[in-house]
């Protein structure tokens, strides 16, 4: 849980800079939190956290 909220902070932050840097559209950023959120309720979610979270714990804590 904890792991998944911040990678939600990390992304959000992300693309508000991508936002404000002017790199990114508000359309292609809408498209782009559309498609998350679609896929999300998809059978693709698990298979997606268990890869993330595969990853994260591979890396050694600091």
């Amino acid at each position: 849980m904890a792991v998944t909220v911040s990678l939600v902070l990390l992304f959000g932050l992300v693309l508000f800079f991508l936002l404000r840097s002017h790199s990114l559209s508000a359309g292609a950023a809408f498209t782009a939190a559309g498609f998350g959120f679609f896929l999300a309720s998809t059978g693709a979610a698990e298979p997606i956290n268990n890869l993330i979270t595969a990853v994260i714990s591979a890396i050694p804590a600091l």
